[in-house]
């Protein structure tokens, strides 16, 4: 009955450990999922507490790293949201900013399609910055700020 809740408790943990799009914030929050469920474990089988959430901190973490966000993605996690997605506007005004830098995102309509992600993932890559090809207020700063530095 125990190894059978504690098998039960790490599939559920394996499950979820992929909540974040970057690796790395999928190894943080399955580090932090199996230590929760590590623990359980370590109470249901002899093992201390420490050392269930050692093991399920490591288990979850490498599984969390090594999951793809194409396999189960559950969003970006809560440490993440300080960083939002622009609205229409501010779409419209990165795009016209990469066009004048010389990438092409489309035409600038406040859209965030395929060819807008790409032009922004170019412009990340070059400026050697998170490439995640997100439109956000953060974005739009930097590129206001190559404008200027460019005509100025």
């Amino acid at each position: 009955m125990h190894r059978s809740i504690a098998a039960l408790l790490v599939g559920l943990s394996l499950f979820v450990t992929a909540c974040g799009s970057r690796p790395a914030d999928r190894a943080v929050s399955g580090a932090g999922i199996g230590a929760i469920a590590g623990t359980i474990i370590g109470a249901v089988t002899g093992l201390s507490l420490l050392q269930g959430a050692l093991i399920g901190a490591a288990a979850g973490g490498v599984t969390g790293a090594l999951t793809s966000e194409d396999v189960i993605n559950l969003g970006d996690p809560i440490w993440a949201s300080d960083t939002q997605e622009a609205n229409g506007s501010a779409v419209s005004q990165i795009q016209a900013g990469l066009t004048e830098l010389g990438y092409n995102p489309g035409s600038i309509d406040g859209i965030k399609g395929s060819q807008t992600e790409s032009a922004i993932r170019a412009y990340q890559r070059d400026h050697k910055l998170l490439v995640d090809g997100r439109p956000t207020f953060e974005l739009a700063q930097h590129i206001d700020e190559q404008l200027k530095a460019a005509s100025g």
